[in-house]
């Protein structure tokens, strides 16, 4: 496997072989196209000002074979050359004293030889250090009425001072300290990769609970505070994926139970008919409960999963308040309960049968946790940019440690409440209302009763 930490290292050190070829090859462009000439013609000079200085110097061998000797040591290696092609060297010897016929033809001709230029198809960086005679400048000149041929060169040797072997170790350094800065630099980079691979195999195992601990201040620091965060919801959601099931179980196994047990009843020859018929109406009544359950659980999953198919229209809202009311005035007088309303003309834009639920659900929690005798309010009030609708009951009310609680699914408040409904007709109703982009506020005193209000923006184009 490819791990990021040797692509690091390959990638990085590929730049910088890339990055010195690069440079070599510029220098080496720089020097063939502006700096060789310069070179070329100051090595001229050099050697027809020795030239010109051996004229002035008293002719004699020594004095000759002295003054060159002298020249050679100031760093330059230099070799005479007479008409019969003699050669006489001094400085540092060459490695290769093969002298081609361009420079026999400069010593015959009275012409300047100039071999730097044979190396333009060379890599100059070679080119410069190769210690042959050919790879010199000569001059023609004349001594004790003889003609001859001065070819020179610097002694690279010589000519490498302090200076050169400072900056050779200054590059070299360089070098290295950044290959070791990038060694570490991947290292500290790879590392909470690592760590972060560990901790998602972790969480594959439903292990939620890692101790991811990067502190960093960077882009992979919030990659951790990210994933640490993920992992916190993603432990939340398990927990909350196992408690729905458990309790999906337990509350469609309640009715079921009830219903295979009174139907087994019901199979007696002898059971009387008066409890026949309380029988029957106990199956009827948890088959309508596991039917509610099923709707709304159907309803609850397309909500999460926003699958549930939003079909907005404008409608008055107090008429669609209105049809609830109507549809339930059996059960009020029934129960007993005064229902009264106040509601001002509104158009709302929305969707009129999932609002309908949220009435539906309100309405009857009012009707079953309410009191004989008790009543019930319901207002819409429209101002400027917003609605607010409120259902109001003087039933028994809910403890205010259980608010917060209130809106979770299968929550239910007491014992009083487990006994009917599912525990997630509230659950439903939030959704709706966030679905609206609107708000919802509960104020509730045990055995005073509670307040349900909603709050709904309005689009200017329907205000």
């Amino acid at each position: 496997m490819k791990t990021l930490y040797r692509q690091f290292i390959v990638a990085t050190l590929f730049i910088l072989a890339l990055s010195i070829l690069i440079g070599f090859t510029l220098a080496n462009v720089f020097y063939l196209s502006v700096t060789k000439e310069d070179t070329i013609e100051q090595n001229i000079g050099i050697a027809e000002e020795i030239t010109a200085t051996l004229n002035m110097v008293p002719h004699s061998d020594n004095n000759f074979d002295h003054y060159l000797e002298a020249v050679a040591n100031l760093g330059y290696q230099i070799a005479v050359v007479d008409s019969d092609g003699r050669k006489k060297f001094y400085g540092k010897a060459f490695e290769d004293t093969t002298l081609p016929e361009e420079a026999q033809r400069a010593i015959s001709d009275g012409e300047r030889y100039t071999g730097l230029d044979d190396f333009s198809n060379q890599i100059f960086m070679i080119a410069h250090f190769t210690n042959k005679l050919h790879n010199t400048v000569g001059v023609p000149f004349t001594y004790n009425d003889e003609l001859y041929g001065l070819f020179i060169r610097p002694d690279t040797e010589l000519l490498a001072t302090d200076i050169h072997s400072v900056l050779i170790g200054f590059v070299g350094a360089i070098g290295v300290v950044s290959i070791l800065g990038m060694v570490w630099m991947a290292r500290q980079l790879t590392r909470p990769i690592v760590q972060l691979t560990e901790a998602t195999q972790y969480i594959a195992r439903e292990n939620y609970s890692y101790p991811l601990e990067i502190q960093r201040k960077d882009e992979i620091g919030q990659l951790s505070e990210s994933f640490n965060l993920m992992q916190i919801q993603l432990q939340h959601n398990d927990l909350a994926r196992k408690s729905f099931i458990s309790n999906v179980s337990h509350d469609f196994q309640s009715p079921l139970m009830n219903i295979q047990g009174y139907a087994d009843l019901l199979k007696s020859p002898d059971l009387p008919d008066s409890d026949r018929l309380a029988y029957t109406s106990i199956i009827d009544q948890e088959a309508k409960r596991l039917s509610s359950l099923t709707r709304q659980l159907l309803l609850l999953t397309s909500l999460d999963q926003g699958a549930y198919p939003m079909k907005t229209a404008e409608f008055r809202l107090d008429e669609s308040l209105k049809s609830v009311v109507r549809k339930y005035r059996w059960r009020l007088e029934e129960e007993d309960i005064n229902i009264s309303y106040k509601l001002s003309p509104a158009v709302f834009r929305g969707d009129p049968e999932l609002l309908e639920n949220v009435w539906d659900n309100l309405l009857t929690n009012a009707i079953k946790y309410n009191k004989p005798g008790g009543s019930i309010e319901i207002g819409l009030n429209a101002s400027d940019g917003a609605v607010a609708v409120m259902f109001k009951d003087s039933g028994i009310g809910i403890a205010a440690d259980a608010l917060p609680q209130l809106f979770d699914r299968f929550y239910r408040v007491d014992a009083a409440r487990k006994a009917d409904g599912t525990g997630l007709g509230l659950s439903i109703v939030q959704q709706i209302v966030s679905l609206h982009q609107g708000d919802i506020r509960v104020d509730s005193q045990v055995g005073t009763g509670s307040e349900f209000t909603l709050t709904f923006p309005v689009p200017e184009a329907i205000r």
